[in-house]
């Protein structure tokens, strides 16, 4: 995600109807534009034994090996991984930041469009990505804000209300990129390329979060969520707000469901980690299903290089095996993904090379 003004061309969506509203209104029919006619024919694999990895971060603090080794597993093999003992996040910001949340998405609707996006940028209360008047919508709603750096906050977005909300944002932000930075020089050892230089190419670089909530639907088996996609970013760190279960993602071409473990991050590898590793590590394709009785609240953070960054195979990992993957600025890469609507591993697959 990022933080440069952006024309309708760079960025810009339409304006949808409120689905919170729409789904407190609804009569049991749902609009056709929120049907999805595929999900009927997508599997999804209920199987207890098969879940992401669960990652300890107090034994990657201490080097332990067979620690570091589940790492670069988890990030080769699955692209996804439950990160249990992060330190550097308290649980009492968590656990703020979630109540906060919770709380800014009970205000009535007119409080809540105080907030509301404009045409021209990312930031505000909505939805992004929405580019045409026949695209299927998502259903849910969201708060998107960009947090780092912290010049270029558009603070008109940050809710007042509750009062509380942007001293606790401004926390629970500033926490998250002590815990990005650790994991990515402990990637860094992985790939066996220099730590602290993988790490400042994320220096003072683009933090966002975008806090979600997907209302109940008596039709739930029938609509998404979250539009089936992988992040452009470079890492994301998910937390559950309340425990009802949604994210999925597409391993083998079928659909796990993910179960959150209790105060853990579901940390996943962005496109632009994919790109950088020459391959080594994988984003993954994922997706939010909703409930039909009951909401789900979520908070992702992205996390991104800085400005200047050259989008590409690193030169280490490129010395064995040939680039996989074009080298393009980090402007134009965000000019490609910003002018596209979300659709599986599209920015991926724009980036690689012909083999």
């Amino acid at each position: 995600m990022v933080g440069e003004e952006m024309s309708r061309e760079l960025g810009g969506s339409l304006p949808v109807a409120n689905v919170q509203a729409l789904a407190s209104s609804c009569s049991g029919d749902i609009p056709l534009r929120y049907i999805r006619p595929e999900l009927q024919s997508e599997e999804i694999l209920v199987d207890d034994t098969l879940q992401i990895p669960t990652i300890d971060m107090r034994k990657l603090m201490v080097d332990d090996d067979d620690e570091m080794g589940k790492l670069h597993s988890a990030c080769k093999e699955w692209g996804f991984f439950q990160l249990i003992n992060h330190d550097g996040v308290a649980e009492e910001v968590m656990e703020k930041m979630k109540a906060d949340v919770q709380e800014f998405f009970k205000l009535p609707l007119k409080e809540k469009n105080a907030y509301a996006k404009q045409p021209t940028g990312v930031d505000g209360y909505g939805q992004n990505f929405v580019l045409s008047e026949e695209q299927k919508l998502d259903w849910a709603d969201m708060l998107f804000l960009q947090t780092l750096p912290i010049p270029e906050r558009k603070m008109m977005f940050w809710p007042q209300q509750p009062t509380s909300f942007r001293e606790t944002l401004d926390k629970y932000s500033l926490e998250l990129v002590k815990v990005s930075k650790c994991l990515l020089k402990l990637m860094a050892k992985n790939l066996a390329i220099n730590p602290e230089q993988f790490a400042n190419m994320f220096e003072n670089g683009r933090q966002s979060l975008r806090m979600n909530y997907y209302p109940p639907c008596e039709q739930a088996s029938k609509v998404l969520g979250l539009t089936p996609h992988s992040d452009f970013g470079g890492l994301t760190l998910l937390v559950q707000v309340n425990e009802v279960q949604g994210l999925q993602i597409k391993r083998n071409g079928k659909w796990i469901p993910i179960r959150p473990l209790p105060g853990a991050f579901i940390v996943n590898i962005g496109d632009v980690i994919e790109i950088l590793s020459n391959g080594e590590y994988k984003s993954i394709e994922h997706r939010a299903v909703v409930d039909p009785e009951k909401e789900r609240l979520s908070i992702a953070a992205f996390y991104s290089p800085c400005d200047g960054t050259i989008i590409g195979p690193l030169a280490e990992l490129t010395k064995e095996n040939c680039a996989k993957y074009k080298s393009v600025s980090r402007e134009e890469y965000i000019k490609y993904v910003l002018t596209r609507k979300l659709d599986g591993k599209s920015s991926v697959n724009h980036m690689k090379l012909e083999s």
